[in-house]
């Protein structure tokens, strides 16, 4: 896997609030898994990147670090942290715990205008994955995000939202990762579990709605698992 910093899909910031912007955007970057899972981030690359000087992004690295969506090594080098088996299970642990509390919440106070967003939202991710288009994987991802956000908004808990965006921010690079895992194995399914969440939303049925979440979230994980330990396989 490529270690080295890509700079692609990352808007120019300006001069006003730099700082929150910078960080603004890198965070939006990680949540939609714009680096990959091991790659190593320079402070210069990505000053250049933005258009802005090193300052605010160092600070900005500093923020991510501390909410563990970045890791720091020894040599002061900074990275995306790496797709393990442990990070793996840890992740959908807590992802499961929260969002499928945030989802059961959301299903006894949806309203037919969100459910009709949420719809339009993955009608258009769904006409992307089937057209199967490597080009259009930063589309396809933002619109996950947006119809699962869509949904969560609805929970009416302030407290959980947060949350929910700090995994997703840990969990963006892996996101990514099993988007060409799917992809290069011919998997195209993967909008049924979205059907079934918003089925079982019209339904008002929390725990169905849970159900289909965890379904949903489970399986990229589950496909990352089996190939880390496909490659250990090898490697032994």
């Amino acid at each position: 896997m490529d270690t080295e910093t890509s700079t692609v899909g990352l808007a120019p910031v300006g001069r006003e609030t730099v700082q929150d912007r910078v960080y603004g955007e890198l965070r939006r970057a990680l949540i939609g898994g714009l680096f990959e899972p091991g790659q190593m981030l320079t402070i210069r690359q990505l000053a250049d990147a933005l258009m802005t000087s090193t300052m605010p992004v160092r600070e900005a690295l500093g923020r991510l670090i501390s909410e563990q969506a970045l890791e720091a090594l020894p040599n002061r080098q900074i990275r995306v942290p790496p797709i393990t088996l442990d990070r793996l299970a840890d992740l959908l642990r807590a992802r499961i715990l929260i969002e499928g509390e945030a989802i059961a919440l959301a299903a006894r106070r949806m309203t037919p205008e969100g459910l009709e967003r949420a719809a339009k939202i993955m009608a258009e991710w769904e006409a992307l994955r089937l057209g199967g288009n490597p080009q259009t994987v930063d589309r396809e991802v933002s619109l996950n995000q947006a119809f699962h956000f869509e949904i969560y908004r609805a929970c009416g808990s302030e407290v959980l939202i947060p949350m929910i965006e700090s995994l997703w921010l840990q969990s963006g690079p892996c996101t990514r990762a099993a988007i060409f895992a799917f992809s290069d194995a011919g998997e195209t399914d993967a909008a049924r579990y979205h059907h079934a969440i918003l089925e079982a939303l019209r339904r008002g049925d929390a725990e169905a709605a849970r159900q289909a979440l965890v379904d949903d979230i489970s399986r990229p994980f589950a496909f990352l698992k089996g190939k880390l330990e496909a490659n250990a396989g090898e490697a032994t």
